[in-house]
């Protein structure tokens, strides 16, 4: 991990030491008092909660130190303190600095779906020969990508950086930070519509990850996505397609479904072409892949090690794990956001493996603005056209997936509404009959992962 004497640190952060002895390291930083570590710095950042009503308990779970923007009264004498005049910018500067110091090329990783599987796969490929740190978990923000750059050690060669958004500016931001030399576009599909209002402002917001790589940078795109075509078109630098047409560099082709097991497919990567066992049966997992090896080739990661590894890759929590349940019945634990996109590929994808009867629990799709409801509508109508059986529909917003079930034609007594996941996950185990595959999706703020905890429990 990096280390920084607290006088290197007032320097970086342009701050003034308020108490501490100059010379006192810290290799620990964070911004949630609830997981704070001996010897940590903590930083109290000022958003709905103000972080300087939790330097105490910081201190008492054993922080050494805290970076503040107002004067407080420390929890003990030697409690070192940094006054800096934002405590966010001050974080940010850190990481950017820090950066900076190291001989490290950046991975950075943006698109409506898909950022952490492609993280993970990415990340995964590229082990094989460099040292790699990447973000943990979904930290891909303001705050979560400088917590995971402040991670770096001096023998990472590459760092792999999801960088997320939900308004404009927000990636300007994160390369900022952190300049890639390699910026990935997964996809560009209609979320943060409450924010961001249309798909040309989304396009617009995740085309900043372009305009903020390095001179000499990468850009790798999603070839099968029409808005990501549109931003490629106007950007003059190296460029690398990915995709399910032969003319990109990177493609699956002769693609075969196993059931749960997964797939198989011809990979043509560059000019070489080598068969491929993917563990996942989601085609949008198989973009994520496609993607992930993109970057690889920009790395001239040898193709063996690519085959050789893509058959041990695992989706992400929450994201396509597939669990086997008593009375012979299957959980899929999609549960941890949607989208109409994914929703849509998600449902294509479920709809191809052999049950007794498909069951869909969804929860509502958050963020969509002014056409949530008619999002809500046609999903429930994708349900019925991919051949589920039953669908629990989970919280406000989704008895409009209800709606559009019905006019496709699902039977009343087939459809059944939650007002949230507490409350699907008391009833949803009477609904279930032997056989059964579940999937469940919904958004992040709906919970779902109530439910499979309860199913799990249940057997």
């Amino acid at each position: 991990m990096v280390e920084f004497r607290l006088y290197q640190l007032k320097d970086r952060m342009k701050g003034e030491i308020l108490q501490g002895p100059p010379s006192l390291s810290f290799h620990k930083f964070n911004i949630d008092s609830r997981l704070s570590e001996p010897g940590e710095l903590f930083f109290a950042l000022v958003a709905e909660r103000n972080g300087h009503d939790f330097i105490a308990q910081a201190a008492d779970k054993g922080a050494s130190g805290a970076v503040i923007s107002k004067k407080i009264i420390p929890p003990f004498n030697d409690f070192a303190l940094i006054k800096v005049p934002n405590t966010l910018e001050a974080l940010q500067k850190l990481a950017q600095s820090t950066l900076s110091d190291h001989p490290v090329k950046v991975v950075g990783i943006t698109g409506s779906i898909g950022k952490t599987t492609t993280k993970e796969f990415t990340s995964a490929l590229l082990e094989q020969r460099f040292k790699v740190l990447k973000s943990e978990g979904n930290f891909n923000n303001h705050l979560g990508l400088p917590l995971s750059v402040l991670r770096l050690r001096d023998d990472h060669e590459i760092a792999v950086l999801e960088m997320g958004m939900s308004h404009r500016g927000e990636i300007n931001t994160l390369t900022q930070i952190a300049p890639p030399d390699v910026a990935v576009i997964t996809n560009v599909q209609p979320v943060h519509l409450e924010f961001l209002k249309n798909m040309d402002n989304i396009a617009d917001a995740k085309k900043e990850i372009l305009e903020g790589l390095k001179p000499a940078g990468t850009a790798v795109l999603n070839g099968d996505d029409p808005w990501v075509n549109k931003i490629a078109s106007s950007w003059k630098g190296e460029k690398i397609f990915f995709g399910f047409s032969k003319r990109y560099d990177i493609s699956a082709q002769n693609i075969h479904k196993t059931g749960l097991e997964g797939m198989q497919f011809e990979l043509n990567y560059g000019e070489q072409i080598e068969n491929v066992v993917l563990p996942s049966f989601y085609d949008s997992t198989l973009l994520n892949f496609l993607a992930a090896v993109a970057v690889a080739y920009a790395f001239s990661i040898p193709i063996e090690d690519i085959t050789e590894r893509s058959a041990r890759l695992k989706p992400a929590a929450k994201r396509g794990a597939v669990f086997l349940l008593e009375k012979d019945m299957t959980l899929i634990d999609d549960s941890y956001n949607s989208n109409p996109a994914a929703l849509e590929s998600t449902l294509k994808s479920v709809a191809e493996l052999p049950a007794k009867r498909k069951i869909a629990v969804l929860g509502d799709m958050l963020e969509l603005g002014e056409e949530s409801v008619k999002y809500h509508v046609s999903a429930g109508k994708r349900i019925v056209d991919n051949g589920f059986d039953l669908l629990a529909a989970v919280g406000p917003l989704s008895k409009h997936m209800a709606e559009g079930a019905r006019e496709r034609g699902m039977p009343q007594d087939r459809i059944h509404i939650f007002k949230d996941s507490h409350e699907a996950a008391k009833n949803l185990g009477d609904l279930l009959e032997h056989g059964d595959l579940i999937l469940i999706k919904g958004s992040r703020g709906m919970r779902m992962e109530y439910i499979i905890e309860q199913l799990k429990e249940e057997g």
